[in-house]
């Protein structure tokens, strides 16, 4: 079995918590208390997602974006 990367972007939540999504696996994504928890609810999201991927014979989709965060004067 290989591993493959994925990127996951946290975001959080107006209620408390925080709430994932990985660009890559459209509709993927999760929530957790913390960040951390988050990001290992969406792992098992993601273990998730490629499975059904691999039932259904589908290709796992390659991660084609570059994410950047930048500084701009305001």
């Amino acid at each position: 079995m290989k591993n493959v990367e994925f990127t996951i972007i946290v975001h959080p939540d107006e209620t408390g918590g925080y709430w994932t999504e990985v660009p890559a696996l459209p509709g993927c994504g999760s929530q957790g208390e913390s960040t951390e928890e988050a990001v290992e609810m969406t792992k098992d999201a993601i273990t998730g997602y490629l499975a059904s991927l691999n039932k259904e014979g589908k290709a796992i989709p390659d991660e084609k974006g570059v994410v950047y965060k930048v500084t701009v004067p305001v």
